[in-house]
């Protein structure tokens, strides 16, 4: 969660957005996961739970949308990004960990693209997740990727991604 609030958070600066409703976005998304990590509990009991305790309808929405299943379309940058970060953080941080020196600032962009295409490599990530979020963003996938991986670089050392 750490490594899509590096990318949204770079994002929401990008913008102009609210950087920490951004941030608080992605840490929140998938708080609810170990208690409901099965469809299509997930993210609909945790969205219950910070309805309770709070948590703006603008946030519950946003993590409703990052689950294709949930019914809830993107429609904001936030719903948007937080969607095209997800799957993408996750694929980078196993790239990184193949890395020598288990390092982001090792990965590039051709290693990416080439890892996506492997199926067997970090098989949990949905390719069409990193695909499809791009496209929804309206982001090129490329530019995509190196902006998450400058934006995990810059918290490298948070993310346990840090050379040696």
């Amino acid at each position: 969660m750490l490594a899509v609030e590096a990318c949204l958070a770079a994002y929401a600066r990008k913008f102009g957005e609210d950087e920490e409703k951004w941030a608080v976005t992605a840490l929140l998304h998938d708080f609810d996961w170990e208690i409901h990590p099965q469809a299509p509990e997930h993210p609909m009991q945790g969205e219950a739970i910070l309805a309770a305790r709070g948590v703006s309808e603008e946030i519950r929405r946003a993590i409703l949308s990052h689950a294709n299943y949930s019914g809830v379309p993107r429609e904001t940058p936030l719903e948007k990004y937080l969607f095209a970060c997800d799957e993408l953080a996750g694929f980078l941080t196993a790239c990184a960990y193949v890395k020598p020196g288990r390092s982001i600032a090792e990965v590039e962009v051709k290693s990416v693209r080439k890892k996506l295409k492997d199926k067997a490599f970090a098989r949990a990530v949905s390719r069409d997740d990193v695909i499809n979020g791009a496209a929804e963003a309206g982001v090129d996938l490329d530019e995509h990727i190196a902006f998450c991986i400058e934006a995990m670089k810059a918290r490298a050392a948070a993310l346990g991604l840090a050379s040696g």
